[in-house]
């Protein structure tokens, strides 16, 4: 489910469910926050990345829709952002939902040139939470946050590169490349910034109004025709209730 490499101060970790395109359940979000835990324990730069032609199709269908699932995304989440030491997301193929929030919680981000990115939650009839969408615009701005987020479009590697998603456009050996460099720079100093950095106002938490809108997306009969669709692959029908 996991593949962990070292190449010196540099662990690479592979999200190796390639049978499912890398979409995360609840087993391989509790083994890429233990392993990145693990990692940061004595790495000095933590690389993430996907197996096969996929960074990640996000969610899997079959587990997303719990509550089990939904916070142990998050605990693995906040847990790329708190570790000590820089983590860079290699995107491969495409990063998609929850493929895109690791990358979100990750401190910087090398795409292949024919990658893209895509938030297709308003597809399937739920929601991302507010950290979600105080990052993404963060990163990239509200304008094409908001294509992402309520035009549900994908954005290619070019543009997210353009609007600052990407730090560099690249493949997996860039990203390595990259991070054995970062390994030479001083630990301490990194872990301040990263601190600085992170601390943006995403982590504040949701108004009353945003958490109950957020329960209603995710418990809506909306949310259960966005499932049967993708299931039966076809286009949803949304009634708005």
């Amino acid at each position: 489910m996991l593949g962990v490499s070292r190449d010196g101060d540099v662990v690479t970790i592979e999200l190796q469910r390639e049978q499912r395109r890398n979409a995360l359940n609840n087993e391989l979000v509790a083994a890429l926050r233990d392993a990145v835990w693990t990692a940061a324990e004595d790495a000095r730069v933590i690389v993430l990345t996907g197996q096969g032609p996929m960074f990640s199709a996000g969610a899997d269908l079959s587990g997303v829709y719990s509550q089990e699932f939904l916070d142990g995304l998050l605990d693995m989440l906040h847990t790329i952002e708190s570790v000590p030491v820089p983590v860079i997301s290699a995107i491969n193929g495409a990063a998609l939902g929850a493929g895109v929030q690791i990358a979100l919680a990750s401190d910087l981000r090398v795409i292949e040139p024919d990658a893209y990115i895509a938030i297709p939650a308003a597809k399937l009839g739920i929601s991302v939470d507010r950290w979600t969408m105080r990052r993404l615009a963060s990163l990239i701005g509200g304008g094409p946050a908001r294509t992402m987020l309520l035009g549900a479009e994908p954005i290619t590697a070019t543009d997210a590169y353009a609007f600052g998603f990407a730090n560099r456009l690249g493949t997996l050996a860039d990203a390595q490349k990259w991070a054995k460099s970062i390994a030479e720079l001083a630990p301490m100093s990194l872990r301040h910034m990263k601190l600085v950095l992170n601390d943006d106002g995403t982590r504040e938490p949701a108004t009353e109004v945003q958490r109950v809108a957020l329960e209603a997306a995710w418990t809506s009969e909306d949310a259960k025709e966005g499932r049967l669709a993708r299931q039966e692959k076809r286009a949803a029908k949304f009634l708005g209730r």
